[in-house]
């Protein structure tokens, strides 16, 4: 395994990232191991909500509150494939446990637990996923193109998206605002 495990952190891009997918984003690492790493950008909610994404598959939405619920772009790869993020439980045919809190779920069947009003209490909605081949995500670090910080799910599923990059700087103890854009090593 690499020296460095970032599942369950949160990926801010740092002001000079200039990767149109990635710039200003808050990514959450659901796995990172020796193959690479693979996550959810949290924070760009696309022009779509979770009543028109289920209207578009042909399925009702019956759990009160998610209606207006925007659907994220979760990265660049596979965009036209559904990722769910949620608290812990249920009991779905694709699920990947990210940690006892977090599952990703890409299984049509979250959905129509969610049309049902059976599904997670806490969700966020995705379409694609960003991820990094072996070694990647490491070289990125090293290059500055990153910070990191262990997750919290209160910045994930409570938070409005919006919110949500600041939020996470705020761990740190840091004001994005304040980052310089040029990249640079102590």
């Amino acid at each position: 395994m690499s020296e460095i495990n970032l599942t369950n952190h949160f990926l801010i891009a740092m002001p000079a990232m200039t990767d149109p997918f990635f710039a200003k984003s808050l990514t959450y690492v659901c796995e990172h191991n020796d193959d690479g790493a693979m996550g959810i950008v949290v924070n760009r909610p696309i022009s779509l909500t979770l009543s028109e994404l289920f209207a578009q598959i042909n399925m009702p939405l019956n759990q009160a509150g998610l209606d207006d619920m925007p659907v994220h772009f979760g990265g660049p790869v596979q965009t036209d494939r559904g990722f769910v993020l949620h608290d812990a439980g249920g009991n779905w045919q694709s699920t990947m446990q990210v940690n006892d809190r977090v599952n990703l779920t890409t299984s049509k069947d979250i959905l129509q637990a969610v049309g049902e009003g059976k599904g997670p209490q806490h969700l966020l909605v995705s379409l694609g996923y960003a991820g990094w081949s072996k070694g990647q995500l490491e070289q990125e670090l090293a290059d500055n193109a990153w910070l990191s910080v262990p997750a919290s799910e209160h910045i994930l599923f409570d938070l409005p998206a919006e919110e949500r990059l600041s939020a996470a700087m705020k761990l740190l103890g840091v004001d994005y605002a304040t980052l310089s854009d040029e990249a640079g090593h102590a």
